[in-house]
């Protein structure tokens, strides 16, 4: 069996390497575009300001690494087109643009994700940047570690924008966030976001919220940033606006493709078409509160359904349980973490639910440097199933979020948690712990 996989990152390797492990008869081809396979990109924020200045340290796996187990990886290698009919791709050599083909039994497709650029004047303006891959995070790197950048602005307050502020105000830049929405971190619900949006402008930083980017301005390297309400300087841009499945290769191949693009794949990671498998941040993936797929890129998705990937190439037929879209960041001193749905969210699914929202501690008062956690519960009305939940705090609230998504995998209400048996000990949590007291305020 050949499985060529498109795409070396997260979803693309966890497949080859679990299709290796159950069948090492396979013959593996790997194509990826960029210069490096398996690494971890949501530790690029910190490589860039230079908390991490080790680039090699986000590599799990190198490339001689995996071709040890006798797979064939190619680097700087872009898949141009898929024929299924055929069973065979169009290669993009990038190095010595030239093109060849290649066939397949079974093709994995794992390209991921490439950034949202409007078409804004000013957009190839030299300093400005956008921050997806290792090599982007190397180049943008050097920048700013040039002393006469000073001024940053960055377009987008969803995870990596907001990183990257935090990130770029510990390298002791002077940094603006430009966003459309009214508020930052949409996934997240307003309590906390504005909570958030406080801190983070108490540090420094600033925030142009409500604010559409008309120009990029400057004559060969950008000086500022023109929007419909004012226009700021800045030796440096990163456009962080989102991103989008980086599958137009696909378009007339047949495959399904969601409105956004999204590989559209069953449980099994399987396409329309026989043979083909897709996962990771180009595909959709299937919603466990939704009950239904969703755009959900996040690497903690991309390694679990590119795993299940590669065992249904080998002939398995094992479904994912689904995702709850856990996430968390780190904001200053604060972290904020989510999972299952938001109450914008159960809005729009028609829910009929109820959320409360509360402040706990890490730890009772007797014990030293007790610090806020807040917690919001979005709880279906009629059974208080648990649907979502979002903390924030110093300490604590993000592993407390994982406790709420292991009750929403497992469909756990308010009361069943309210009284699980968790740890006690002064050092650590209350006889009644911030979880017990956000579950049992829920009527």
């Amino acid at each position: 069996m050949k499985v060529v996989v498109i795409g070396g990152v997260a979803a693309g390797m966890s497949a080859a390497s679990k299709i290796k492990r159950v069948d090492s008869s396979a013959e593996i081809v790997v194509y990826e575009k960029g210069p490096f396979v398996s690494y971890g990109a949501c530790g690029l924020p910190y490589y860039v300001s230079g908390i991490n200045d080790d680039y090699t340290k986000m590599i799990a796996r190198t490339k001689e690494e995996f071709e040890k187990t006798g797979m064939k990886i190619n680097l700087k290698h872009e898949v141009v087109k898929v024929e299924p009919e055929s069973k065979q791709i169009l290669v993009k050599d990038l190095e010595n643009d030239s093109l060849f083909i290649d066939s397949y039994d079974k093709l994995m497709i794992a390209t991921g994700t490439v950034p949202v650029v409007p078409p804004i004047k000013g957009k190839d303006l030299k300093g400005v940047y956008v921050l997806k891959t290792l090599e982007d995070g190397m180049i943008l790197k050097k920048a700013v570690e040039t002393p006469e950048i000073k001024n940053v602005a960055i377009v987008g307050g969803g995870y990596i924008g907001i990183e990257l502020a935090e990130t770029l105000l510990h390298a002791g830049k002077n940094v603006r966030v430009v966003e459309l929405a009214p508020r930052i971190l949409q996934p997240f619900d307003s309590e906390l976001t504005e909570m958030a949006t406080n801190i983070m402008m108490e540090a420094g930083v600033k925030f142009n919220l409500n604010e559409k980017v008309e120009e990029l301005v400057g004559t060969d390297k950008v000086t500022g940033v023109k929007t419909d309400k004012g226009s700021y300087e800045a030796d440096l841009v990163i456009l962080a606006i989102g991103v989008r499945p980086a599958t137009n290769f696909l378009k007339d191949s047949g495959i399904a493709l969601a409105k956004n693009g999204a590989v559209v794949i069953d449980r099994e990671m399987r396409t329309n078409i026989a043979d083909i498998y897709s996962a990771g941040d180009c595909a959709e993936v299937y919603n466990k509160v939704k009950e239904e797929n969703s755009f959900i890129p996040l690497g903690t998705t991309a390694n679990k359904c590119g795993r299940l990937a590669g065992e249904n190439i080998t002939g398995k037929h094992n479904k994912y349980v689904g995702t709850l879209g856990s996430s968390a960041i780190k904001i200053l001193d604060y972290e904020l973490g989510r999972t299952g749905v938001s109450e914008s969210e159960a809005k729009a699914l028609a829910i009929n639910y109820k959320t409360v929202f509360i402040k706990a501690y890490d730890h009772p008062g007797y014990y030293p440097d007790p610090t806020p956690i807040w917690i919001k519960l979005v709880y279906e009305e009629r059974t208080n199933r648990i649907l979502g939940a979002q903390a924030m705090g110093k300490k604590g609230a993000v592993l407390r979020v994982d406790m709420f998504a292991i009750a929403i995998h497992n469909n756990m209400t308010t009361m069943d948690l309210g009284m699980t048996d968790l740890c006690y000990a002064p050092p650590f949590a209350g006889v009644w712990d911030a979880v017990h007291i956000a579950c049992n305020a829920a009527k």
